[in-house]
């Protein structure tokens, strides 16, 4: 028989199955007397396949067979596996907003990506600790890129892909503090606010204890305190104003726009960063009116 090798973080992508589900599976290649489809393998690493392998391992008697595919990291491995489990019809809303959300941080974080490091299994509690710094940063244009095919391809809007990867990075970070909350979380059996989840992946380490605490123990949260906005609407509206008038005179003296190919690029980065920038405040209303 060929030994696989696991790869905890890979398996750990992939929803697992009831033990009514596992018992049917297990049931079918019995009767089969071989494992139909492939297993998807990187070099000797398990990507596609964990619980029909675990079901051979206990039937030596069963055959199977392996399909390598040509992935270049960890990165596009992770995108693959959370692309091919989004196909799947029985999943939670937990699942497939947990599956977005890693798709999106992985395929954003690889090479060719945006040009961060790799998002390896070693360096995840580093790459977290650096989002969380970065949380307010707008999206680079690779990244609005990424985030827009992917809500293409699931039926969902960029700001939904979005906050997936805060409630995905609120997740990781439940079950690294209390191991066994992510399958609870993902398979609905204990529900949890989006907004606690994105609380959490913003809040730095020294916070995470008591956000914890307060998820696990509602009535342990401090009373809601009354707030006193002193926003000075009219200040916020002539600070806008100021931004399009300077944006309308720089726009004035910009040479030959209509036909300078390179202008246009130019100008259209720029005024898409700024157009980020400005999503990023409307993406924290949101979130505090999930809240």
């Amino acid at each position: 028989m060929i030994n696989l090798k696991i790869d905890p973080e890979f398996q750990s992508q992939i929803p697992p199955l009831t033990d009514d589900e596992f018992k049917q599976l297990e049931e079918n290649i019995l009767k089969e007397g071989k494992l139909i489809s492939p297993l998807i393998v990187w070099g000797n690493t398990l990507v596609d396949g964990h619980n029909r392998y675990e079901i051979v391992q206990e039937h030596p008697e069963i055959s199977f067979s392996t399909m390598p595919l040509p992935f270049e990291s960890r990165e596009e491995v992770l995108a693959w596996i959370c692309k091919n489990q989004l196909g799947r019809r029985n999943l939670t809303p937990e699942q497939k907003k947990f599956l977005i959300g890693k798709q999106y941080s992985v395929e954003h974080r690889k090479p060719g990506g945006n040009g961060n490091n790799q998002y390896t299994a070693t360096t995840q509690e580093a790459v977290q600790e650096e989002l969380c710094q970065i949380d307010t940063i707008p999206p680079t244009s690779a990244e609005a890129s990424i985030r827009k095919q992917i809500a293409e391809r699931n039926n969902v809007s960029e700001s939904y892909v979005a906050r997936s990867e805060k409630f995905m990075r609120g997740v990781e970070i439940m079950e690294q503090m209390m191991p066994g909350t992510k399958e609870k979380i993902l398979s609905g059996q204990f529900k949890v606010r989006d907004a606690d989840m994105h609380r959490l992946a913003r809040a730095d380490f020294p916070n995470r204890k008591q956000i914890v605490h307060e998820i696990l123990h509602p009535e342990d949260r401090p009373a809601p305190q009354k707030r006193i906005y002193g926003i000075n609407y009219s200040a916020l509206e002539a600070a806008v104003r100021r931004i399009q008038q300077d944006v309308d005179f720089l726009m004035k003296y910009l040479p030959k726009v209509p036909d300078d190919a390179y202008v246009k690029v130019e100008t259209t980065k720029i005024l898409k960063q700024h157009k980020a920038y400005m999503a990023q405040f409307e993406e924290m209303l949101n979130d505090e009116k999930v809240a």
